[in-house]
């Protein structure tokens, strides 16, 4: 390596984690971690994913679709903000990336050619909103409960507006003129930084963050002590519920693996009872998904009594003996016994310092194939997703991309990551930009970001504290915003608009399916699959006239007479097998009706690209059918690999080489002299 090429990847290295240090604390947010998760994601997988992966400047890390699925993944099986939650969000990772290196060394990336297009680009629309407007609540600071319905969710954020905190917004706004300003202004500066450092040090200059912890019995008002006290009961018995049914999923397990006919019976009551538990556990969670909403929206004065403690009133009730201090709050969260007041707004709080320690992932058997799908689907987004970015940067620097050492690196990065408490990661497209763009040279720029994390771990996590969560939503948003290609499925629907309805419903199913993001992608990908086998069952079949310029075109599309009296001529554009062998059938049955007077048919195949058993023994019945209604079979321009395979099946034994033409002219020419020769027919 030469000294020039070190100092322009350590000018690389210090550019990206310059975006990486905020990005990596926003996305994982965006996957319901503690921000220290993302600086810790944006270590050890970045430096391994530099050392195994193909291309020079690919960028590994948090990325936000993967955030957001793993999010959507782990949330139905563990509850927010505890240690399950970061357990089974560690093993998804260690699941995505032990699937993505068994891919790799199978050099099974092909896989991913079942995603189309339309498919991916409509996948990759709604997805972005619906990550983007996922931060729509910290933007506005108000509750964000999280049910089985995006949608819904999302509604019930859009119904309080009117209870959002201006403070936070303002914050939100000036975040956005400043990284928006800086690229129109100063396009060198790293915007995102820049609004990161502003932001910080006005919140704290301000004192943003208002917090007070209390009793339930700090709160005066009677109606919304008992709000608190019965959103805290309802907590309490959520978590029973929750152990309770965990048990018996257990048991199930258990007795559905010992296979003993004699306990049937108390299978299907265990069966029972997790249904209508698992049903009570939901209606729990949406009355209090409810309450928080409702206690949100409740507004407080503060004040200390002559004694000393702490109370609350309902703004406008407080006496008038007791002086309030003047500031507004809100209730931010209910503990048990204890409620946290806000009087300002929400920042990143205490990041613990220290690099993250190795420790090996929890392995959960009984939430395996809940979070396989997720893993798959994940594992294959997150491949087509880094392959896409680096095969467009490698056109730029002539760089060969192997996909399948991408593959091993990627999973490589995951698997060790999840030994260092990282959460999914994979190729960044925006940093990865960047570090194409700042003359990365080799991966050495990767090591050299993942350093920089490392010193942002060690010394300047306190530095941190007051960084406005509104800013990390609004970094997420504008980075996913500029995803959305609206254009790119208007061009699929005017070249071919059943592959676009594949990704119009990826698109809708996406949006309704929230936040279980897989299956949207999985139904849209099915789709695809399935008007693909529809078009190979019917391929294009045409029966040939001549146009006035003499060339030849579909007759009942142009309006043309046919080519011959006593002759047909059809094109079939497809391999002739056992998907669309009936198909061929059928149109030469269709061409003979339509010229009942043909004593022959010519077969143009030059659009025939193979032929397997099925389709030759379906040759054989049709030349045989017509043969014995006195017409003859003719076959023109075949390609040599179907000429050879009708020739290793011994087609010729039935159907003479005479009837096999090199090109059509001759084909034609022949056709018409035997079969239109007035003479002759006469």
């Amino acid at each position: 390596m030469t000294g020039l090429t070190f100092r322009a990847d350590l000018i690389a290295g210090i550019t990206v984690a310059l975006v990486l240090v905020p990005q990596s604390m926003a996305y994982a947010q965006l996957a319901g971690l503690p921000v220290v998760y993302g600086l810790y994601a944006s270590f050890v997988p970045v430096i391994v994913a530099s050392l195994w992966g193909s291309s020079n400047q690919l960028h590994t890390g948090p990325v936000a679709m993967l955030s957001l699925m793993s999010a959507a993944a782990v949330l139905p099986l563990a509850a927010l903000g505890t240690a399950e939650f970061l357990q089974l969000s560690i093993m998804l990772a260690l699941m995505v990336g032990v699937l993505r290196l068994l891919l790799g060394l199978l050099r099974l990336g092909i896989i991913a050619n079942f995603l189309s297009s339309p498919v991916i680009i409509g996948f990759t629309n709604a997805a972005a909103l619906i990550i983007g407007l996922s931060q729509l609540s910290k933007v506005l600071n108000v509750p964000f409960p999280r049910t089985d319905s995006f949608v819904a969710d999302l509604w019930t954020v859009v119904e309080q507006l009117p209870s959002s905190h201006i403070p936070t917004i303002v914050f939100a706004l000036a975040t956005l003129a400043i990284i928006i300003g800086t690229k129109k202004i100063a396009p060198k500066l790293p915007g995102v930084l820049l609004a990161v450092v502003l932001t910080t040090l006005v919140s704290w200059l301000v004192g943003f963050e208002r917090n007070q912890t209390v009793s339930v019995d700090a709160i005066r008002d009677p109606a919304a002590r008992q709000l608190a006290l019965d959103s805290a009961s309802t907590a309490r018995a959520i978590d029973s519920l929750g152990r309770t049914t965990s048990s018996i999923a257990q048991d199930i397990r258990e007795l559905a693996k010992a296979r003993d006919d004699d306990r049937f019976a108390e299978l299907a009551l265990l069966e029972a009872d997790l249904r209508v538990l698992t049903r009570e556990m939901e209606h729990r969670k949406l009355a209090n998904n409810e309450r928080q909403v409702d206690l949100h929206r409740l507004r407080f004065e503060h004040a200390v009594t002559a004694e000393g403690h702490d109370v609350f009133f309902r703004r406008g009730q407080t006496p008038a003996d007791i002086t309030a201090d003047g500031h507004t709050w809100r209730i931010s969260k209910v503990q048990g016994e204890q409620i946290t007041f806000m009087g300002g707004g929400a920042v990143v709080g205490t990041i613990p310092a220290g690099l993250p320690r190795f420790d090996l992932p929890s392995f959960k058997p009984d939430f395996f194939w809940a979070l396989l799908p997720s893993a798959l689907v994940m594992a294959l987004i997150g491949f087509m997703e880094a392959t896409s970015i680096s095969k467009a940067i490698a056109a730029q620097t002539k760089e060969r991309v192997d996909t399948s050492k991408e593959l091993i690196g990627q999973g490589l990065a995951n698997i060790v990551g999840s030994f260092f408490s990282s959460f999914t990661v994979s190729g960044s497209f925006s940093r990865s930009a960047v570090a194409a763009k700042t003359g990365a040279k080799t991966g050495l720029f990767a090591i050299f970001s993942a350093i920089a994390v490392m010193l942002v771990l060690l010394f300047l996590t306190p530095l941190l504290y007051h960084l406005p969560q509104a800013v990390l939503a609004v970094i997420v948003m504008m980075a996913v915003f500029g995803l959305i290609n609206i254009r790119a499925l208007i061009r699929a629907w005017r070249i071919e608009r059943q592959e676009a309805i594949a990704g119009l419903v990826t698109f809708v199913a996406t949006l309704a399916m929230a936040p279980q993001l897989a299956n949207g992608i999985l139904l849209g990908g099915g789709l695809a699959i399935v008007l693909w086998m529809l078009r190979t069952m019917k391929p294009r079949t045409t029966i040939l006239g001549r146009d006035a310029d003499g060339t030849l075109a579909g007759a009942a599309e142009n309006n043309l007479p046919p080519l011959g009296k006593h002759f047909i001529a059809v094109r079939f554009d497809g391999s002739l097998n056992f998907v669309n062998a009936s198909h061929f059938e059928d149109m030469l049955l269709e061409a003979r009706m339509r010229n009942p007077q043909a004593k022959a048919v010519l077969v143009i195949g030059s659009g025939i690209n193979a032929i397997d058993v099925s389709g030759e023994e379906r040759l054989r019945d049709v030349i045989d059918t017509y043969r014995d209604n006195g017409i003859e079979i003719y076959f023109s321009s075949l390609k040599a690999q179907v000429y050879e395979a009708l020739e290793r099946g011994r087609l010729f034994d039935v159907l003479g080489r005479d009837h096999f033409f090199r090109t059509k002219e001759k084909a034609l020419t022949f056709m018409e002299s035997t079969y239109d020769n007035d003479t002759l027919t006469a």
